[in-house]
């Protein structure tokens, strides 16, 4: 153990490749007018593209409004790029390369952003779709997620055409408007059609990892978490029928008392843990640990058992090795004086990859082992995404971007799972890998406004993300990078 603890260290930068030979990762310069595209994101955020499960409520003249604000705001990009829309709100973009031997790329972002709870309004700095700039943050919903990234490509190409930029490889930009609502009508049309086009990819970078700034514990510097994969989904409904009747006369078990014994075996009883997406993540960033850590992720042969139990107990990272049960929704019963002749609950599933819908229904059946419990999946279940190549050209890519436009700062990058849904997931089908990844940093505070209270972006923050664009567009016509590790 001790020799494995100690050789358990820091790894260089990845050795990058071309035609042979190494390539040196050096620093880049890239101009940024940070008030003004400050200015067009806090624009942007005005515009009230809200996505809520009422699709009554879906405001389609706000996309147009906003589909005409980038038109005014990115002629370039408008004047060079073919531009279609797909599912009459989502935006294609295509960007011709001069090479038809490279396979083209695929960048995403969405333009749909999720409401403001009223209820915590008060608590805003300032009002959701305001877009104030002030103490160095553009505030306002969609600053993070994920109006900040479609902007930050949009600005990107306009400063690249200006420039006089023409990419080697094809590049096509898909901006859905449904992402919140889990993008039925935008991204899988957008798939639908590149494919029905005869279009391969190369590679689809999406939103999902971030650069982690102090949320890894006990690791000082960035970590960079680039999403190699994605759960699926799956939600059953747990329903239980009886007759009904008067309180005073209760049989032994109500509906509702066999439907939450039902629900107390899921969730006392955990999918068992995987360690297929921890173990990457914990050799990356586990070097950097305290030594305490480091013993035990140098020697997880050893000490196997008790990291799943360690991780099992942070929410994070419990969801991270294992498929997750939420009971999510519940219905029972009309007085309090009356049998409920019918109580049903709503238990949603997230999937780990080796898992499936269907072994989720068959573990699910196994545990409540009760034919009073009638199973049902409900809306459109999910498989888990395929794995994304972690020593391909396109990862490298993003490692090697990233380090450019960080100006060699110490930064760890390490593969991991993404938790949640992203539009990604549809093109893995006609890409070679799909990543997940906003090159922004992120701290605990900036994850949790996201979806809640306060979201925004520092100015300068926003100005790097750009920087990243524009390196990475101009990285992305080489095919022969690979890395070495």
């Amino acid at each position: 153990m001790a020799v494995r603890t100690g050789r358990f260290v820091p790894a260089p930068p990845s050795i990058l490749l071309r035609n042979g030979v190494r390539l040196l990762v050096t620093p880049v310069t890239i101009p940024v007018d940070e008030a003004a595209v400050a200015q067009h994101l806090a624009e942007a955020v005005r515009f009230q593209t809200i996505s809520t499960q009422d699709k009554a409520e879906f405001n389609g003249e706000a996309f147009r409004a906003f589909q005409a604000f980038l038109e005014t705001t990115f002629p370039n990009v408008h004047a060079t790029l073919k531009h279609e829309r797909v599912g009459e709100y989502t935006l294609l973009y295509t960007w011709q390369g001069t090479d038809v031997s490279l396979k083209p790329i695929l960048l995403m972002a969405h333009q749909d952003v999720v409401p403001a709870d009223a209820s915590t309004l008060n608590q805003w700095f300032h009002p959701p779709f305001d877009g104030i700039i002030a103490d160095g943050y553009i505030c306002g919903r969609g600053t993070l997620d994920d109006k900040g990234s479609l902007m930050a490509i949009l600005e990107a190409s306009e400063s690249l055409i200006r420039d006089g930029f023409k990419p080697a490889r094809t590049v096509y930009f898909s901006f859905g408007h449904d992402e919140e609502l889990g993008g039925s009508n935008g991204a899988p049309k957008v798939a639908e059609l590149l494919k029905s086009r005869g279009v391969a990819l190369e590679s689809v970078l999406d939103e999902g990892g971030m650069i982690l700034d102090g949320i890894v514990p006990g690791v000082p510097c960035p970590v960079a978490a680039i999403g190699v994969a994605e759960k699926g989904y799956v939600s059953l409904e747990l329903k239980v029928e009886g007759s009904g009747g008067h309180s005073s006369t209760p049989p032994k078990h109500t509906t509702l008392g066999i439907l939450a014994k039902a629900i107390t075996r899921i969730e006392n009883n955990p999918f068992p843990a995987s360690m297929t997406f921890a173990e990457p993540f914990f050799n990356n960033v586990g070097p950097r640990m305290p030594l305490t850590r480091r013993i035990l992720f140098a020697n997880m042969w050893a000490f196997r058992p008790l990291i799943k139990y360690i991780l099992g107990n942070v929410p994070e990272m419990n969801a991270s090795i294992r498929t997750t049960a939420a009971v999510t929704m519940a219905s029972a019963g009309v007085k309090e004086n009356i049998l409920p002749s019918r109580a049903t609950a709503i238990v949603n599933f997230r999937i780990l990859t080796g898992d499936s819908v269907e072994t989720v229904k068959t573990f699910a059946r196994a545990l409540i082992n009760d034919d009073n419990v009638v199973l049902t999946p409900i809306g459109i279940p999910r498989e888990p995404s395929p794995v994304s190549d972690t020593h391909s050209a396109a990862y490298a890519r993003i490692e090697r971007t990233l380090r450019e436009v960080q100006g060699g700062k110490d930064i760890v990058f390490t593969p991991y799972l993404t938790l949640g849904a992203t539009d990604g997931r549809n093109f893995c089908g006609i890409a070679e890998n799909v990543y997940r990844f906003l090159a922004l940093s992120a701290d605990a505070q900036s994850i949790k406004s996201m979806h809640g209270v306060n979201e925004r972006i520092a100015v300068s923050s926003y100005a790097d993300l750009i920087r990243f664009y524009v390196q990475y567009l101009r990285n992305s016509g080489e095919d022969n990078v690979k890395d070495e590790g």
